[in-house]
């Protein structure tokens, strides 16, 4: 297997030699298990387990390796296992607060080019979740392509869908295409280029799973219908994985995610928002609220039918939202910080003994 095959570039050629170790190889993580690894390397596939200094030294999950992360590792050739020592520094990550109430951090997929934002055409498509999508996209590094799937289902109003999402996603390229018949398809193979990562996000039923196997050309990934009542998935894809295309390229598919918070996002809400924030920019007032101050021209917009109500909820929504995070995150990083010092002082004294 090449390893530029699977993106190795003179970025991480460089960051390898800055590490003083010796006869230790590198690999790129295709699956993650509990506690263990799958790991592409120039020796082929093999099994890897963190070390013991590994998991010492890190703080929450974020630290772990993820799907696509570059690893440095010593192989057991014989074992056809491998012990990884270092993580390689991510140029981009797509992250999420773990579900539930604890703030950690889940990395989806990291070192990525693009990001296919994979949404159905049929009962599934939602404009809220795709301004949600972009908004950690463009926080990821990694750059966005929305995918609408299914157009064997939903002819006629295909356009009108398309116009929606061009409305919430400035720039951004948007594709139609059915991984039954074949539809878009070949453009979107065009994304896929020798050591290029794609993504690929979306919730359970988007149809992921269909069209990573039709652009592997394999049957690689189980698929189901979806339920009838609702078009929602059902969850078949359970685990992120990374494969090479045939042709070129490297597709990440992953599970379907049904509770997308945010872990970073700093100036991304004015990237996906920018409309709303240039029209807030001709307030008479600059603390505007866009409540019932005089000369708000965000109300003027709503009024004037320019500014769509429902988008500009979102805005306020996603904002009180990122607020509340960081609030959080604060705490945590205070908890972290403690955490740290707590551990290099254990260190030193178990090596005073």
């Amino acid at each position: 297997m090449n390893l530029c095959q699977l993106g190795w570039n003179e970025t991480l050629q460089k960051e390898l030699l800055c590490y003083e170790f010796s006869n230790f190889s590198v690999g790129r993580v295709s699956l993650e298990h509990k506690n263990m690894y799958r790991v592409l390397t120039d020796q082929g596939e093999l099994l890897a387990e963190v070390s013991g200094k590994f998991r010492f030294e890190a703080l929450d999950t974020g630290d772990y390796p993820a799907v696509g992360d570059w690893v440095l590792i010593s192989v057991m050739a014989e074992e056809r296992r491998a012990i990884i020592h270092k993580l390689f520094t991510r140029f981009s990550k797509f992250s999420r607060k773990v579900a539930g109430r604890a703030t950690e951090e889940q990395i989806i997929a990291s070192n990525i080019n693009t990001v296919f934002l994979v949404n159905a055409l049929n009962n599934d498509f939602n404009i809220r979740r795709i301004e949600r999508y972009l908004l950690m996209t463009w926080e990821s590094g990694a750059n966005p392509v929305i995918v609408l799937t299914k157009a064997d289902l939903c002819r006629q109003d295909i356009s009108e869908k398309v116009i929606q999402v061009e409305e919430v996603a400035f720039g951004v390229p948007i594709h139609v295409c059915s991984a039954l018949d074949g539809t878009g398809i070949e453009e979107l193979q065009d994304y896929f280029i020798s050591g290029q990562t794609v993504a690929l996000l979306g919730s359970s039923g988007a149809g992921k799973s269909t069209l990573t196997n039709r652009l592997l050309g394999v049957e690689k990934q189980l698929v189901q219908e979806t339920r009838k009542v609702d078009d929602k998935g059902r969850h078949t894809t359970t685990h992120r994985e990374l494969f090479l295309l045939p042709g070129g390229g490297i597709i990440i598919d992953t599970p379907g995610l049904r509770e997308l918070q945010f872990w970073e996002t700093e100036n991304s809400l004015s990237k996906s928002f920018s409309d709303i924030e240039e029209i807030s920019n001709r307030c008479s007032f600059n603390d505007c609220q866009h409540e019932s101050e005089p000369g708000c021209a965000i109300k003027a917009a709503i009024n004037e039918g320019a500014l769509d109500i429902k988008r500009f909820q979102s805005y306020l929504k996603l904002q009180k939202e990122l607020a509340y995070f960081d609030r959080k995150s604060d705490v945590r990083a205070q908890l972290d910080e403690k955490e740290k010092w707590k551990r290099v002082s254990k260190g030193i004294k178990s090596k005073r003994r």
